[in-house]
C-alpha cells in the first residue's frame, strides 16, 4: 500500500514557501497532491483554472506530485484520494494552535487521517500568500516571493 499524501490550500498564489514544503514532503511519501480547495464563501485574486496551471508548471517534473482540486471536506477528498495523511506547513506558532485544532477534528472526520507538519525553513517563514497577495494588489514586486512559472 502506497503512502498517499495531501497538501491542501488555496494557493492564491502559490509561494515558493508552498514549493519548498511539497517538494519536501515528497520526499517522505510515495505521492504528494497539491490540492486546491474551492470554498464558494471566499474570494479569491486568481481564478481556480489559473491556480490549477501554475501548479502544473511548478510541478511538471516532479513524477510524484500531482495537482487537483475539490469542493467540500479536506477529509472526504483524501478519502476519495486513498491518502491517509495531509501535510501542513507552520511558519509560527500561531500557525500550530490553529492546524492542531484542524487535524484534531481532521483525524475525527477522515477515520484516522493522519496530519504531519512541516516547519517552514527560516527563510520562508515570513511569505504567506495573503501578503503576497497584497503586494501584487498594490502594484509591488512579488516575484521573489514566488516560483519563476508564476506570471503575473
Amino acid at each position: 500500500m502506497s503512502k498517499i499524501a495531501v497538501f491542501p490550500g488555496s494557493f492564491d498564489p502559490i509561494t515558493v514557501g508552498h514549493v519548498d514544503l511539497v517538494r519536501r514532503a515528497a520526499i517522505l511519501f510515495d505521492k504528494v497532491i497539491v490540492a486546491v480547495g474551492i470554498n464558494s464563501q471566499k474570494k479569491y485574486l486568481f481564478d481556480l483554472e489559473t491556480r490549477l496551471k501554475w501548479l502544473e508548471a511548478v510541478f511538471v517534473e516532479d513524477e510524484n506530485i500531482e495537482v487537483g482540486s475539490f469542493v467540500g471536506l479536506t477529509a472526504h477528498y483524501c478519502a476519495e484520494q486513498n491518502a491517509r495523511y495531509l501535510i501542513r506547513g507552520l511558519r509560527n506558532a500561531s500557525d500550530f494552535d490553529y492546524e492542531k485544532t484542524i487535524s484534531q477534528l481532521n483525524a475525527i472526520v477522515g477515520e484516522g487521517l493522519e496530519t504531519v507538519f512541516l516547519i517552514s525553513q527560516p527563510e520562508y517563514s515570513h511569505i504567506s500568500s495573503t501578503i503576497v497577495r497584497e503586494i501584487i494588489k498594490g502594484k509591488g514586486d512579488a516575484s521573489s516571493f514566488l516560483p519563476k512559472e508564476v506570471v503575473l
